[in-house]
């Protein structure tokens, strides 16, 4: 993958909010294609209608991986709060507010973004710029089926973040004019894209275009129908909750339809030629690049009991000891343990204070930072993939659909589920591979009970999610079923008066920026605008 320099500082000029020109777009991020280098020698060649709408889709697909400006969002949003609320990973360090249920309002707005940064800019913009240059024009007619499956991805994470947000007018200022959009409501937004992704999916046509820009399937189209259908499923269980009957009609429409293997897992593979912008987001940050996180985040205690208690193989790839021996030190410990007796999780909710009550060095068999387990260092490569969605969810989704309306055999489904849960590790790495066998062993030992079932479903896609390092799912999926059956922690001063938070604030930013549609959707939030406030399909 080769790799094109850019200016932020060009990206000021652009004076439409939520909307991105297509020389915009090619400035944000490298391509794998080689005519790109070209594109940046001499921009001021390509026009709207000698613009290649190719290089938008690899643009949009990076962004969804993380910011190009040092994992901005990813940082903040992924790791800083969802991981840790969702007791993923945990943390000592002071500025991590989600291990203590602390606001943040800079953190919890990151997702969002500004003028430069954050998913509106990275991510909406490009995405329909995309959709819109590609509308009604046959060279163009997966692409533009493919845009519209891209953005409802996009969309679908940011309003389950922050619940009514900018959606029908986001992102076509330079189309419209529209510097202000209007919130949408989450139902809404939930009910278009729903329309969305079943009507671009049904519309792929394997006999037309092969997207050349596409970093997760290169172009093929019959994984992208599955992709489509997966993601399809995942919107409807969304409303498991509030519509239960749009949530069977759309999980009936994809029987048979969904991702068949792990070879249909969807993942961005990151290279290290452009340093940050092509690197890892996640990595960026359990390395270390942006302070001590690489020796103070550990994998939660939660997580790992239940990996330990259940003996689950993943243990011993996902999770080592031992990787950074000092607070100091940036170089990993080539004796790390991954020996899964030792492993050893990190409680939420402690700190570095010196109060008894809270101080880490208070916990129940405290010994020192180094014994508790870390990522392991095939799943923080810097060139390593960042996984999108994968076959594991859609056949843990598709089990719950069957124990919830007996569409199909729930068993065999969390079975299936499970064993890509577990296997899909080599993915990362070939040292993380689990053979098909050991997941065999481990259900046979765990074996699904249907009185249980919608816990031992949600549990393991907490698990799943936990390693894919995607915890905005791993949050809204508990935020949707309340399972595993987490314990807040306690902390002096917290925002949320004990509870996991369930969703982030809107950024202060919008009270001068968008101000009439920021008061209205703010207003309409309940429980309030905070981190206790529910967004419509949490109920």
């Amino acid at each position: 993958m080769k790799t094109v320099t850019f200016n932020l500082a060009s990206m000021k000029s652009l004076s439409f909010k939520y909307t991105l020109l297509p020389l915009a777009a090619l400035l944000l991020t490298g391509s794998c294609t080689k005519e790109f280098d070209d594109i940046n020698t001499n921009p001021s060649t390509y026009t709207q209608a000698t613009f290649d709408a190719n290089y938008l889709l690899t643009t949009t697909q990076l962004g969804y991986a993380g910011s190009a400006d040092f994992a901005y969002d990813t940082w903040r949003g992924n790791l800083i709060y969802s991981s840790t609320m969702v007791q993923g990973l945990a943390t000592v360090v002071s500025y991590w507010a989600g291990d203590k249920y602390l606001l943040n309002e800079a953190y919890t707005a990151a997702y969002w973004g500004n003028t430069t940064v954050g998913a509106y800019v990275e991510q909406v913009k490009p995405v329909t710029e995309l959709v819109e240059s590609t509308r009604g024009k046959d060279r163009y007619k997966n692409l533009h089926q493919i845009a519209r499956i891209m953005r409802a991805l996009i969309m679908e994470r940011l309003t389950d973040l922050y619940g009514d947000v900018p959606y029908s007018e986001a992102g076509l200022g330079y189309y419209k004019g529209i510097i202000t959009p209007k919130y949408d409501k989450q139902q809404d937004i939930y009910a278009d894209l729903l329309k969305e992704v079943e009507e671009a999916t049904a519309a792929l046509d394997p006999a037309a275009d092969i997207p050349t820009g596409d970093v997760f399937y290169k172009g093929n189209i019959a994984q992208w129908q599955r992709f489509g259908n997966t993601l399809l499923l995942r919107i409807a269980m969304r409303l498991t909750k509030v519509d239960e009957a749009t949530a069977k009609s759309y999980a009936t429409k994809v029987q048979g339809k969904t991702m068949q293997s792990n070879d249909d897992n969807a993942y961005v593979m990151h290279d290290v030629a452009g340093a940050r912008v092509t690197q890892n987001r996640n990595s960026q940050v359990l390395l270390g690049d942006g302070g001590q996180e690489n020796y103070y985040v550990k994998w939660s205690q939660t997580f790992i009991n239940f990996l330990k208690t259940n003996n689950d193989p993943r243990l011993s790839k996902i999770a080592v000891t031992q990787l950074f021996l000092t607070d100091a030190s940036k170089t990993q410990n080539p004796g790390a343990i991954s020996t899964a007796a030792v492993q050893k999780g990190l409680p939420n909710g402690r700190d570095l204070s010196g109060r008894a009550a809270y101080d880490v060095s208070t916990a129940p068999g405290y010994t020192s930072f180094p014994d508790y387990s870390s990522p392991s260092p095939g799943m923080i490569k810097r060139t390593g993939p960042t996984f999108v969605l994968t076959y594991g969810e859609s056949e843990l989704l598709l089990a719950e659909a069957a124990q919830r309306w007996g569409l199909g055999s729930a068993s065999q489904h969390y079975n299936a589920g499970v064993t890509a849960a577990i296997t899909y590790l080599g993915q990362y790495d070939p040292t993380m591979v689990v053979p098909p066998a050991e997941a065999g062993t481990y259900l046979a030992a765990h074996p699904y009970d249907a009185g249980k079932g919608l816990e031992m479903i949600n549990t393991q896609y907490w698990a799943l999610t936990n390693t894919m390092l995607d915890f905005y799912e791993s949050w809204a999926n508990w935020r949707r079923t309340d399972f595993p059956k987490l314990t807040p922690v306690v902390y002096p001063n917290n925002a949320t008066n004990g509870q996991i938070p369930r969703r982030f604030p809107y950024p202060t930013t919008e009270i001068t920026s968008n101000p009439n549609n920021y008061k209205a959707a703010s207003a309409a939030v309940t429980g309030g605008d905070n981190l206790s406030g529910r967004v419509w399909w949490d109920k």
